[in-house]
């Protein structure tokens, strides 16, 4: 059940520290209690919510005007500073409440224009509603069990026998000008009310100060809690599945192969989704139920979250064990008519609003799996993981509402009116993404300079990077330096068990992978005809089975997605230009050169490519500053002219190699390509 987190000296605290920066108290502790609800994943999700204050402050001309600081668009209620309140002259809004109607576009510019500084966020979208009501502290949120209640098919009457008058009862209104005049109207008629329960929507509280707003909010959601605890039925009987489940490092790629489409722009890319994993004991009975058919197509659990999730989620068949040919048929037969009902759902609802607006994607952002789970999915691992969130915050709404009766969402008309808002339309119009956005690309040899630089260069190229190598405490640093999503994954390429578990890891973190960067490598010396076989043998493991045994297990799961995929190998100038006492190293370089072209013959038909970087001179793991300086002596030069020792006169940087990559990983026209990266060594040149 709900607990009060409000602590006294935390309180005084807070204040404090934002007086030290010329915030008043109002301000400080609408953002302390802000932050208690954005904590609480019960309450609040991702963004979801907001809170305001009605205060004085000085605009900038110095004059003080009567403000409503109120969360702005952008800002999450869990993390939020005053800057996230943006305050917006009061007077101006209320008087809005006289009109019949307003536009939201219009409602946008109205409250921008009453900005006391210009530069501050967009406030809320349901600014107004906080405007209409007298009190000084408004606090909203979308928690859990109070959707369990509102989202029946008798909602009104459920909350009106929990909160017994102590609550107003508000239709579902879409969030905007309607819904705040319509909130405001039911405030008016029993003025005594400490808060507002929006049907299908959320829940309101109010209050003289940040304390009592914050504490009843903790008080009515503990009132539902306490409904959805009496007379509880068993819900989600479970359907007759099979006993034995696949792995779910073969079930992801599958799914995510499932739920991409190919780029009609560009021949050979396409549309892909990250992948976020959950399972837990309410998940599997939610998508083991027998009804999953009806509860889990109803719709959202509160309409801010189709924006997220769409308004349903795709249901695959359940992976049996040894069986992932039927899966994968399932899977893409389930996946295209997903996307057949969203395209005639879009048709339908957008010939009703005339035609004006623009369809977004119709891939599915939760997959659900039977005896597995659920998986959110997104354009970047950020985005799966809030889809995932989203989805086990529905679970539990809808195994609520089950529990007590019937889950019921809003209408589809409903759905598609705030799935295709004008003010989310609008940000369509000016969204440009990276290259590489949607993207899983695995780098061996992570931790080295050319591989760091590699993960920093498709990581600003907008790809989920995993960074994979023997030495994990310096792959997770490299992955922090990255921040995000970079993953660091234990892999010593010359074991096959590593590698393939290195992959099965990146298959379940992910998705799948598309791009692999196989960098990792060692340079052994010895003159050929004296050299120990032992060192062949050593150098043949890591410089030519490594790279085999990563093409192997990329292949594996490129081809399971069937999106095709790229190849990339660090094969180095020795490949094509021996050096004297390198021939341990220039070997099986040599046969890994061979190797990227019979990857390239072989799987081109899978639409996977493969390429090589031929590099050289470059202060790598490979070259350090040791032999660097032990071959510029030999040579009686400096160490800056031997590693500008090229017909450009150029040093030549693991960046330089990182963009060569990045290259061949974007042309996907290209394949059994060798692009060299040695400022000019005619001798290293292909013929």
């Amino acid at each position: 059940m709900m607990q009060s987190r409000w602590r006294d000296a935390d309180a005084r605290a807070a204040v404090e520290r934002y007086a030290a920066h010329g915030i008043g108290e109002d301000l400080a502790l609408r953002v302390y209690t802000t932050r208690l609800l954005g904590s609480d994943p019960r309450l609040v999700l991702h963004g979801g919510g907001n809170t305001s204050v009605k205060t004085v402050l000085r605009d900038l001309n110095g004059d003080e005007v009567e403000a409503l600081c109120v969360k702005g668009s952008g800002w999450d209620m869990a993390t939020i500073e005053p800057a996230g309140l943006p305050a917006v002259r009061l007077a101006p809004l209320r008087k809005l409440r006289a009109r019949e109607t307003l536009s939201d576009e219009d409602m946008v510019r109205i409250q921008r224009a009453n900005l006391l500084d210009p530069g501050s966020p967009n406030p809320s979208v349901e600014t107004l509603l906080h405007a209409f009501l007298p009190h000084k502290f408004v606090d909203h949120t979308h928690a859990t069990a109070v959707l369990s209640l509102v989202d029946q098919p008798n909602g009104a009457e459920l909350c009106a026998e929990v909160y017994d008058g102590r609550m107003g009862i508000v239709p579902y209104i879409m969030p905007g000008f309607a819904l705040a005049k319509k909130s405001a109207e039911v405030f008016e008629a029993s003025p005594e009310i400490e808060g507002l329960i929006l049907l299908k929507h959320g829940i309101f509280t109010f209050g003289a100060d940040a304390r009592e707003s914050y504490e009843r909010m903790i008080a009515m959601v503990t009132r539902a809690e306490e409904r959805l605890a009496r007379g509880r039925k068993t819900v989600f009987a479970s359907a007759p599945l099979p006993q034995s489940v696949a792995p779910l490092a073969a079930v992801a790629p599958i799914v995510r192969g499932a739920c991409s489409l190919p780029d009609e722009r560009v021949e050979g890319a396409f549309r892909r989704l990250v992948l976020e994993f959950r399972t837990s004991d309410a998940i599997l009975s939610f998508v083991d139920g027998a009804e999953i058919a009806r509860y889990s197509q109803a719709g959202v659990v509160t309409p801010d979250h189709t924006i997220r999730t769409k308004n349903w989620p795709l249901i695959a068949p359940a992976p049996e064990d040894g069986k992932l040919d039927s899966f994968r048929a399932g899977t893409r037969a389930a996946a295209a008519a997903f996307m057949a009902r969203y395209r005639a759902y879009f048709e339908r609802n957008n010939a009703r609003c005339g035609g004006k607006k623009r369809m977004l994607d119709p891939l599915p952002r939760v997959v659900l799996v039977p005896r597995l789970g659920l998986f959110g999915l997104g354009r970047t691992k950020k985005d799966a993981r809030i889809a995932a969130d989203l989805a086990e915050a529905a679970v539990e709404t809808i195994a609520g509402a089950e529990a007590i009766g019937r889950f019921e969402s809003i209408s589809e008309a409903d759905m598609f009116d705030v799935e295709y808002w004008s003010l989310e339309q609008a940000k369509l119009s000016g969204a440009v993404e990276k290259p590489l956005a949607g993207q899983i690309v695995a780098i061996t040899g992570a931790a080295g300079a050319i591989g760091a630089a590699t993960a920093r260069a498709f990581a600003a190229a907008g790809a989920e990077v995993a960074l994979l190598d023997i030495d994990v405490a310096a792959a997770q640093a490299r992955a922090a330096e990255l921040g995000g999503a970079a993953r660091a994954v234990p892999c010593d390429v010359t074991d096959a068990a590593s590698v393939r578990a290195a992959f099965d890891a990146v298959a379940e973190t992910f998705g799948g992978v598309d791009i692999v960067v196989s960098n990792a490598g060692a340079a052994w010396q010895g003159r050929i005809g004296e050299v120990d076989e032992s060192v062949l043998r050593q150098s043949f493991e890591l410089n030519f089975y490594g790279h085999q045994r990563v093409a192997q297990n990329a292949v594996r799961i490129m081809r399971a997605q069937g999106t095709g995929g790229c190849l990339l190998f660090n094969v180095s100038k020795q490949a094509v230009n021996p050096g004297p006492n390198f021939g341990p190293y220039g070997l099986p370089k040599a046969a890994t050169l061979f190797l990227v072209r019979q990857y390239a013959l072989e799987y081109g038909a899978d639409g996977i490519r493969a390429n090589a970087v031929n590099a050289d001179r470059v202060r790598s793991g490979l070259l350090t500053d040791a032999l660097i300086a032990e071959r510029a002596r030999a040579r009686g030069v400096s160490v800056k002219d031997y590693m500008s020792g090229n017909l450009l006169g150029r040093e030549v940087t693991a960046e330089d190699v990182a963009q060569a990559f990045l290259h061949q990983a974007l042309e996907l026209k290209t394949t059994a390509d060798v692009t060299t990266v040695d400022g000019g060594n005619i001798a290293a040149a292909l013929r």
